[in-house]
């Protein structure tokens, strides 16, 4: 079943028309999000781009933009310095600017995450425009559980109506997480964070699947309501167990798409297109899983 959706009141009538058209490049018109994933080199720090299973030129972050560039994606999602950086020279790329971020080097045991917002809207709206790139929407994480939820969530929702007066897409990371939260992938708390993002007026949730698996997922769509639901990619999977997955997610879950991070860029680039590709296949066009896994091998 594919997601429907209707166009925000806090789209303004002039901007409806470019709202539109960034949702329907997000999604080829699927309803679908592709969201490649490159926002872990703050997150994870260096971690997730170097070692034995690590395609060596991930530990440039030119390869993102390469990949990216050659592959069929819906939007790329990397922070605003790298985009100002690289997207010069990949201008037709897609672009989603995630708006906060963090590491992980203050355990959760020790202090409960707070991730505020780096640069305002109005900074990424000079970009687009004296740039010219081809920005489509604004990311930002949430921690709800966290002692400092407040702050984030007043932040979130204060981005996603902004957005939305510009045209801009707004998509939400939101991960439970603090000292009071017992189970990050309890199903029932990652259908009342997809519930949250809901009310911040975000046109996508970015959540972890539950460790129940994609049937868990269900309880999550219905929350969301009219804002679709993509699961995180998460660690490396094999290929074959990576897209047997999503298709799972898709079609028994009944989620929105995907959101791809190291699955992707932790391959060579001639790999990493192809996944893409086969990501796409099962996102924008309904395809099948053998169809899908045919893409990746380059049958």
């Amino acid at each position: 079943m594919r997601h429907t959706f209707s166009i925000p009141a806090d789209v303004p009538p002039d901007e409806r028309s470019r709202y539109l058209a960034n949702l329907d490049r997000a999604t080829e018109g699927s309803g679908r999000l592709m969201l490649m994933a490159g926002d872990q080199k703050v997150e994870h720090l260096n971690d997730d781009f170097i070692g034995p299973e690590v395609a060596e030129e991930d530990s440039d972050p030119e390869h993102l933009f390469r990949i990216a560039s050659k592959a069929r994606i819906g939007v790329f999602a990397t922070q605003m310095g790298l985009i100002s950086r690289y997207a010069p020279d990949y201008p037709q790329t897609p672009y989603l600017v995630k708006m906060n971020a963090k590491t992980h080097l203050i355990p959760t045991a020790d202090k409960d995450p707070l991730s505020r917002q780096w640069h305002s809207l109005e900074q990424v709206l000079r970009l687009r425009k004296t740039a010219g790139l081809n920005i489509l929407g604004v990311g930002y994480t949430i921690y709800p559980g966290s002692a400092f939820e407040h702050e984030m969530f007043t932040e979130a929702a204060r981005l996603a109506f902004e957005a939305h007066q510009h045209g801009l897409l707004a998509v939400i990371w939101a991960y439970p997480r603090g000292q009071h939260v017992k189970n990050e992938k309890d199903a029932h708390l990652i259908a009342g964070a997809c519930g949250i993002v809901a009310c911040l007026g975000a046109d996508f949730a970015k959540v972890n699947q539950p460790a129940d698996g994609s049937a868990a997922l269900r309880e999550a769509v219905r929350a969301a309501g009219r804002t679709g639901v993509v699961c995180a990619g998460g660690r490396e999977a094999s290929p074959e167990e990576f897209l047997r997955n999503l298709h799972a997610q898709l079609h028994v879950g009944g989620t929105a798409g995907s959101a791809t991070g190291r699955n992707i860029h932790q391959r060579p680039l001639e790999e990493a297109v192809r996944l893409c590709n086969a990501i796409s296949a099962l996102d924008f066009d309904d395809a099948d899983l053998e169809t899908a896994l045919a893409i990746y091998r380059g049958k």
